[in-house]
């Protein structure tokens, strides 16, 4: 472990220790906050604002000067992955006894929107692994944890998340992949597909059909395993050229008779559906907030471009028309920013965030579109153009609506939770 992520490390346990040193203090403060705030506040926390700087930091000095390069080769951005895990920036969900910094989900939230704002390609390849590792964080057995996630903070390793597959993205009841029991093993074959870090994970998380019997119900057909990368029999396909977020890995992966022993499956046989569903509630919204820092980076470029370029005798921002643009662009990313804060924030309280977490996800990631978007028109044709930054912001802000649950099927959750309310 290097020494910045121990002064990390230190700087989150000594707030832990105040915290609870002055738990009569604190609760007076709180009192006193209450009466005068209604219980709300927007003040970041001095160690929140810690966080939110480093990322900030790296993002515009090291992340932003090599983003178009990286997203003009395709190349995996190894070094800057490094370089997070240097700083504690990655894996920050993992907690303390496996040698993480345990987080909680509104603070990463924050660092996650910084390190988008500089490049979403390379910061989905750094998130993707809190994808990959959220599963064995909230059904993992203590040896489960130590092993796998204990591995990732002792070395700048990836894992992935193994679920899609050609003919099931948003229907993952229709995963085929299947695994068979055979005395202490478990044997599977399949095909997965769009897996983010595909190439670089040094293990997955895999949802596989255990139950044959197509009229299972989903909730007990499917069960989750972690799976070696080295395992005999899985094989990583070719890396995809996707329309943006280029230096983000994605491939497919084959299984061609993998024994998985039965020590790696997750709670039990059966619990699968439910441990990968129960994920998205965790990573949707650290999705949101990449999507949010996304359109933040959008936004700024437009207002910059707009003060500086001139027409008819005037900068584009005293122009009615463009004026206006920004304002609608500007409402749309602050309201992104408390969405995505509200449903992490739900997550820290211990309660159940489904609701919050798809209307994040669902509204940053259309917004990520629309203010990417129109931050090219503003640009005019200096935005269709590769040589302004606008172009791959409107490129990588696409995928924001397809991953981790399509907006589509987020307004279905959104609206099964709704009308559930109103039936109880």
């Amino acid at each position: 472990m290097l020494i910045f992520k121990k002064v990390l490390q230190a700087i989150v346990r000594t707030s832990v220790r105040f915290q609870s040193s002055g738990a009569a203090a604190g609760a007076r403060a709180a009192s006193a906050t209450k009466a005068s705030h209604g219980g709300f506040s927007f003040e970041l926390s001095d160690q929140q604002k810690e966080f939110q700087e480093l990322a900030k930091k790296f993002a515009r000095e090291e992340i932003i000067p090599v983003a178009p390069e990286y997203d003009r080769t395709g190349e995996y951005p190894v070094p800057l992955i490094r370089r997070a895990w240097e700083l504690g920036l990655m894996n920050t969900h993992i907690p303390e006894d496996c040698g993480g910094l345990g987080l909680s989900s509104f603070d990463a939230c924050l660092i996650t929107e910084e390190l988008s704002y500089g490049c979403s390609g390379i910061q989905t390849a750094i998130e993707a692994n809190s994808l990959g590792q959220m599963p064995v964080i909230i059904a993992g057995n203590e040896a489960q944890k130590k092993k796998y996630l204990g591995r990732l903070t002792e070395e700048p390793l990836m894992c992935a998340y193994c679920v899609t597959e050609p003919g099931a993205g948003s229907d993952v009841a229709g995963i085929k992949t299947r695994a068979e029991k055979k005395g202490d093993e478990y044997i599977v074959n399949g095909q997965k597909m769009w897996i983010t870090n595909g190439g670089a994970a040094n293990w997955y998380f895999l949802l596989a059909r255990t139950n044959p019997d197509p009229k299972c119900p989903a909730s007990k057909a499917f069960t989750g395993f972690i799976v070696d990368a080295d395992t005999p029999g899985l094989q990583p396909g070719r890396k995809e050229l996707n329309m943006g977020q280029k230096c983000s890995d994605t491939r497919g992966i084959t299984f061609e008779d993998v024994r998985i022993p039965k020590e790696n499956v997750l709670i039990g046989e059966g619990a699968g559906f439910k441990i990968a569903m129960g994920a998205f509630d965790k990573t949707r919204p650290p999705v949101a907030a990449g999507a949010t820092g996304l359109a933040q980076r959008a936004l700024d470029e437009a207002t910059n471009y707009a003060l500086e370029r001139k027409t008819f005798g005037r900068v584009l921002a005293e122009h009615q028309a463009v004026s206006f643009m920004l304002a609608e662009m500007a409402m749309k990313v602050e309201l992104a920013r408390v969405a995505y804060q509200r449903a992490a924030w739900e997550v820290d309280q211990g309660r159940r965030n489904t609701y919050y977490a798809s209307i994040a996800k669902a509204f940053a990631g259309d917004i990520a579109n629309q203010v990417a978007s129109d931050a090219v028109q503003i640009f005019g044709g200096n935005g269709f153009n590769s040589e302004y930054p606008v172009e791959k912001l409107m490129r990588d802000a696409k995928i924001y609506q397809i991953y981790e649950g399509t907006a589509q099927i987020q307004r279905l959750i959104i609206a099964r939770e709704h009308i559930g309310k109103y039936k109880q």
